[in-house]
């Protein structure tokens, strides 16, 4: 016989674990929530990063923050005041402890461990299958991530990365500013950049990251990391204490928020990264959100959303210029932030600005570039036939 539940939630990482805190932040405290996964998360296996006005609530888990920022780029070198956003970073061990402790504490929440074998439609609600066991629940919230098919109306970049927590034997980095793109690092045809998080004066965590449709050798990450160490930052020496790595997709191409009437994605797998920027967290957290209030409010997880998107737009127009090296990914950033404010680039990036601030990001980029780019992505979703390759834009 099925155990019966109102939501069931196949994924604990952070869109599913958001979403059953969101669900009982919303009152929510009288519904059977049940979370299942592969197996307890117990080691650092991502870092998040991102940024907010105030604080938000994953506050207790912050592990470092900073008022300013480093951006190296084309025209530009500067520490930058963000106010009033704070760049945050969250580590992926912190987040799971804090989490495995609450839900500990709530007794509407049940968590189960092993292999989902099935998310189907039911009448009237949903069966999730695990190790055997079957569960019948209301509604099914699904982070299972799946890529989407290849679709010529669509594009398909990666963001991958490798990161060094390192420690240097003397002072090295600057405690009061996280480096948020240093572009000093050879391009090679690709979108290269390294960023840093200071811990403390002698320790941080220093990612070398790639926007490009494939993956390096293993070995050329760590070359790109030991080049910017040595060669950018000057480090003599320094000890590698910890290190990760990470693929996310960047694609404009729709993923279902559906898979059937009462099966929903969430997180990535239901399109939450940003495709521009491959940043996840905080929409991660808006969304949880918003399903947690429409579903105290009408028992239902929908939300409204705008027929038309132009900050979605605006990101396949991105993705477009970057896939088709029409201005370069330096140029493109280093623009974005030597022309605008950073706190106006950063509420941009978050989708937040009204059309007047927009006109303003768009005023301030390649604009031959991006006009060829927004004509080809117009065309593209008209089922037109994809004109020419145009010639890259350098300089």
């Amino acid at each position: 016989m099925s155990e019966l539940y109102d939501y069931i939630i196949a994924g604990a990482g952070a869109a599913g674990l958001s979403l059953a805190y969101h669900l009982i932040e919303a009152g929510l405290h009288e519904q059977r929530i049940l979370l299942l996964d592969r197996a307890p998360k117990t080691a650092n296996d991502r870092t998040w990063c991102f940024w907010e006005v105030g604080e938000g609530p994953f506050e207790r888990v912050v592990f470092r923050k900073w008022n300013q920022i480093w951006f190296h780029g084309e025209g530009i070198s500067r520490r930058l005041e963000i106010a009033p956003y704070a760049y945050k970073m969250i580590r992926g061990l912190d987040f799971y402890a804090f989490m495995n402790r609450w839900v500990a504490e709530q007794p509407n929440i049940t968590v189960r461990y092993g292999e989902i074998s099935h998310i189907v439609e039911r009448e009237g609600g949903v069966e999730v299958g695990l190790e055997g066991q079957t569960f019948r629940g209301r509604w099914a919230f699904s982070s299972l991530y799946q890529p989407p098919p290849r679709n010529p109306r669509y594009h398909y970049l990666l963001q991958h990365f490798k990161g060094w927590v390192v420690k240097t034997p003397g002072t090295v980095f600057d405690t009061e500013a996280a480096t948020f793109m240093d572009f000093r690092v050879a391009q090679q045809g690709a979108v290269r950049f390294a960023y840093v998080l200071p811990f403390d004066a002698q320790t941080a965590l220093v990612e070398y990251t790639l926007f490009s449709p494939e993956l390096l050798a293993p070995e050329a990450y760590d070359a790109g990391l030991r080049e910017y160490l040595e060669g950018i930052l000057g480090l003599g020496s320094y000890e590698i204490l910890e290190s990760e790595f990470g693929i996310i997709p960047m694609t404009d191409a729709p993923f279902p928020r559906r898979q059937s009437a009462h099966i929903i994605n969430i997180g990535m797998a239901g399109g939450r990264t940003k495709a521009s920027t491959g940043y996840t967290f905080r929409r991660i957290l808006k969304e949880s959100r918003r399903i947690a209030q429409a579903l105290r409010q009408t028992g239902q997880p929908f939300y409204p959303e705008p027929a038309f998107n132009r900050h979605a737009f605006m990101d396949s127009v991105l993705l477009n210029v970057l896939e088709k090296e029409r201005s370069p990914g330096k140029q493109v950033f280093s623009d974005l932030f030597r022309k605008n404010p950073p706190e106006r680039v950063l509420r941009f990036l978050d989708e937040e600005t009204g059309l007047l601030q927009d006109l303003q990001i768009m005023a301030s980029v390649d604009i031959p570039a991006f006009v060829e780019a927004t004509l080809e992505v117009i065309g593209r979703r008209l089922g037109r036939r994809e004109p020419g390759r145009v010639a890259p834009r350098r300089g």
